[in-house]
């Protein structure tokens, strides 16, 4: 997978991409990740990339000639449109950042990031973009930590990025769950106990535990996710279940 993010802060970036699952995709060729300064494609001395709004108004908007110009350099150098390619833009205007949305974009081909800042982006640079994203609804100082989110979230799901595929299988919102409980040794610790179903060594009761537990979980911090969950049989059956308890269990405070 190709990845090109466009920054005026590469110093952001490019330590985030020497370590963890993206550094090692990186130094094992899974991944072929370039960070572009977009001071870089100014023509001025001052090598400016924002000027003030046209109508007024607080802030500086970035200018669209260097994006512009980056977005042509980095086609022009991976050999033109790339059959699937999707350029991203960081903005609190966009489509907000999901597990579904990451796993769509992992197979992609080419990824392009455009990291925000100030007040935003010369609107006729949405012309070149494919699509907008957001975080969250929180207001950051710039796209850069959004973009290394949405880089980590999107480079684990590329085949062979993780070692362990059944881990990425069971993440969190892969499934439309929240993920159970999870413990390592020791046993005990400060009168603190590892589940006794952990320990018995039955793995179907272990299994119906993880399901319950994550069942459990989302229902009662995110149920909104139990609308789209891909449940089986097993799942439907243990959420109707706790459906039923639920009412009891708030009763008793």
């Amino acid at each position: 997978m190709t990845v090109d993010l466009v920054t005026i802060f590469p110093a952001m970036i490019e330590p985030a991409l020497a370590a963890g699952v993206v550094g090692r995709a990186i130094e094992r060729r899974m991944l072929d990740v370039k960070v572009h300064d977009l001071r870089d494609f100014t023509t001025d001395r001052h090598r400016v990339v924002d000027d003030v709004p046209y109508g007024g108004g607080p802030g500086m908007v970035l200018k669209p000639e260097p994006l512009f110009r980056a977005l042509n350099a980095i086609e022009a150098a991976r050999g033109g449109r790339l059959e699937k390619l999707s350029i991203v833009l960081t903005s609190p205007q966009g489509t907000r950042f999901t597990q579904a949305e990451a796993q769509r974009l992992s197979r992609v081909d080419h990824l392009v990031l455009l990291c925000g800042r100030y007040e935003g982006v010369d609107e006729r640079v949405r012309e070149r973009v494919t699509e907008e994203i957001s975080i969250g609804d929180y207001v950051l100082s710039g796209g850069e930590l959004p973009a290394l989110v949405i880089l980590d979230a999107v480079a684990r799901l590329v085949p062979g990025v993780v070692g362990d595929e059944q881990s990425v299988a069971e993440d969190s919102f892969s499934r439309g769950l929240l993920d159970f409980p999870q413990f390592t040794r020791p046993a005990e610790i400060a009168d603190l106990r590892v589940p006794d179903v952990l320990l018995s060594g039955n793995h179907a009761e272990i299994r119906r535990w993880r399901k319950r537990e994550a069942l459990t979980r989302t229902l009662e911090r995110r149920p909104d996710l139990l609308a789209e969950a891909s449940l089986d049989e097993e799942e439907e059956e243990i959420l109707r279940e706790l459906k039923r308890l639920r009412p009891e269990r708030g009763a008793g405070g």
